[in-house]
């Protein structure tokens, strides 16, 4: 099993920047990649960013350019830099991690834009 936990969410005024963090502890040998989803109030989970297997990174397009997801020294870690935040991008951030059977997910963590 691999247990996720983020940080760095909090209230932030839209044009500002967040950073978030998300480390991975049990099994992490087992791990292929991470990423980052978020969900809204009242919308369905969608993807920000990750990394996939074969090391490329995909972003939603709404994001691009603006958030840039990074990886510490092993791969057990995983950062989300998000600027210019707008209004409606206030969701709870999920980081998630792949093995080769199974996605892991961690608690979230809430980021609210104010406008």
């Amino acid at each position: 099993q691999v247990q996720l936990v983020e940080s760095g969410g909090g209230l932030v005024q839209a044009g500002g920047s967040l950073r978030l963090s998300c480390v991975a502890s049990g099994s992490v040998d087992t791990i292929i990649y991470m990423g980052w989803y978020r969900q809204a109030p009242g919308k369905k989970s969608e993807l920000v960013a990750t990394f996939t297997s074969g090391s490329y990174i995909d972003y939603a397009d709404p994001v691009k350019g603006r958030f840039a997801i990074s990886r510490g020294n092993a791969v057990s870690s995983v950062y989300l830099q998000k600027d210019s935040l707008k209004p409606e991008e206030t969701a709870v951030y999920y980081c998630t991690a792949r093995s080769q059977n199974q996605r892991f997910w961690g608690q979230g963590t809430l980021v609210t834009v104010s406008s």
